[in-house]
Formats: C-alpha cells, sequence, structure tokens
C-alpha cells in the first residue's frame, strides 16, 4: 500500500473515532389534575407534580447505559418533542386550560422548555387527545449533566368538571462526542 494511501486511511479512521453519536431518550410520566368542586369551577393555578420527572439521573437512564455513555459526556442535549396526553376520561379535551408550560430545573437553575397558549380556542379535539407542545432552543446538558434534574408542568386555567389524567413524554436528542 502507497504511503499517501495508507495516510487517507488513518485520517479517516480518527475522523470517525472522533464522530458526534445521536441517540434519542424518552422520559415519560402521569399526572391527575382534579375535579372542580360541587357547584362550579375555580381557577387552576397549579399542577400535581409528576412523580417520574422529579430528581431524575440520567446515569441511571437505560438509553444512556445502552449507548455506554455517562451523563457527563452528553456534549449537547434537547429536546426533540414534548407532548401532553389526556389518559381519562376519553371525552374530555384541554379546553379547561388557558395554557400549560413546562420547565427543567436542576439545582437553583431553572429554565422553559415548551409550551402552549390558547388551549380553550386551539384545542385538540377528544377522545385521548394529544397536545404537542412549541420548543424553547435551550441547551440541557448542564441541567442533564447535574446530580439530579426535574420537569416542572406549570399552566392557567379552571380546573375540569371531572378528574383528568394526563400523561406527558419528553423526547430527549443528546449528542456526545467531539470532546
Amino acid at each position: 500500500m502507497r504511503p499517501a494511501s495508507l495516510l487517507a486511511a488513518a485520517v479517516g479512521l480518527g475522523l470517525a473515532a472522533c464522530a458526534q453519536s445521536t441517540f434519542i431518550t424518552e422520559v415519560r410520566g402521569e399526572t391527575t389534575v382534579p375535579a372542580s368542586l360541587p357547584g362550579g369551577s375555580t381557577e387552576l393555578n397549579a399542577f400535581p407534580p409528576i412523580s417520574s420527572f422529579a430528581g431524575m439521573d440520567f446515569d441511571q437512564n437505560q438509553d444512556f447505559k445502552n449507548q455506554g455513555l455517562s451523563k457527563s459526556e452528553a456534549t449537547s442535549v434537547h429536546v426533540d418533542s414534548l407532548s401532553l396526553q389526556i389518559l381519562s376520561p376519553n371525552d374530555v379535551d384541554f379546553t379547561f386550560l388557558d395554557n400549560v408550560e413546562f420547565f427543567v430545573r436542576a439545582g437553583d437553575r431553572e429554565s422553559r422548555i415548551a409550551w402552549k397558549n390558547d388551549l380553550s380556542r386551539s384545542s385538540p379535539r377528544a377522545p385521548n387527545p394529544t397536545l404537542r407542545l412549541d420548543l424553547a432552543d435551550v441547551e440541557l446538558q448542564p441541567f442533564v449533566a447535574a446530580p439530579t434534574m426535574s420537569i416542572i408542568i406549570r399552566g392557567k386555567g379552571r380546573t375540569p368538571e371531572r378528574e383528568v389524567r394526563l400523561r406527558a413524554v419528553v423526547k430527549l436528542e443528546v449528542e456526545s462526542g467531539l470532546l
């Protein structure tokens, strides 16, 4: 083999070794919005927390383990999608909400990652509607690399006539390599 060919092969292998790797990891959780008291609805100013979104440690995440990656080795993390679905009752939509927002928190740092406004006018229809939220372009690597990270849901509206069970699905695009 010629020296030029060997050099080209070595450079190609070196670049491949430094190439970026990207994968998607998904976190999901459920919460229940309590029904209004008999006699009318009241202001909804807070959502019950989603327990599986509290105190997440991505070193325990199966997708990170499958990649052989620790959370500190992630070079970039962004929200790929965030959806909110009504699981029950199946004949309800999101019109009880005015807006909904999701935030990421680690320690004393917090940043908004997704939102949807004017839901009382633009809610997807039943049965079991799924709402796709607008996404902020936020670098989440410092949050993912923290000892623990939480995702918080906030919103405003009116308490629903019946208890509403919600599922949130957050897909994160994780990059590693090119350190």
